[in-house]
């Protein structure tokens, strides 16, 4: 049966999340090893840096979503993010990533934030039709990113 929970009370497979996380956004980590990468996330989510929601069918983890305090090195000064959306191949096209960014959200809104943010190099349209809107375009890991937000409440 699938279901949803903070990683936090499933500390047993954060390592395995954040790895997937690294291999998936690899252009992002190219200067973060894997394991301090394992051990920032790992702390992020008892200091809340990194909270992440996880969806697991009985014990077998199948993707997450982050809801992080920084995500972008270069505009420190905007945040929350949603952040590591990954959902595992063989568990894809079944809604898991739309219920995690929604699970997101609503826990932003429960928690007062008035605005998320993201970025994104490849999945702009996928989260327009969802309600973020296209702050702006701009370079990094020499790709094009979008930077996205959407009104929480």
């Amino acid at each position: 049966m699938r279901h949803f929970d903070w990683l936090k009370n499933h500390m047993s497979h954060c390592d395995t999340f954040a790895q997937w996380v690294h291999h998936q956004f690899e252009y992002e980590f190219k200067d973060q090893p894997l394991a301090d990468w394992q051990q920032e996330f790992a702390e992020g989510q008892s200091n809340g840096q990194w909270q992440c929601l996880i969806a697991l069918d009985h014990n077998q983890l199948l993707g997450g979503a982050a809801l992080a305090a920084h995500d972008l090195s270069t505009r420190p000064e905007l945040g929350p993010w949603l952040a590591c959306v990954f959902v595992t191949p063989s568990a894809r096209g079944t809604g898991i990533a739309e219920q995690l960014i929604e699970c997101i959200y609503s826990h932003a809104q429960h928690c007062g934030i008035e605005k998320l943010y993201l970025h994104t190099s490849d999945q702009h349209t996928y989260y327009a039709k969802r309600g973020w809107t296209v702050v702006e375009q701009f370079k990094a890991w020499d790709k094009t990113q979008w930077l996205m937000s959407r009104i929480v409440g």
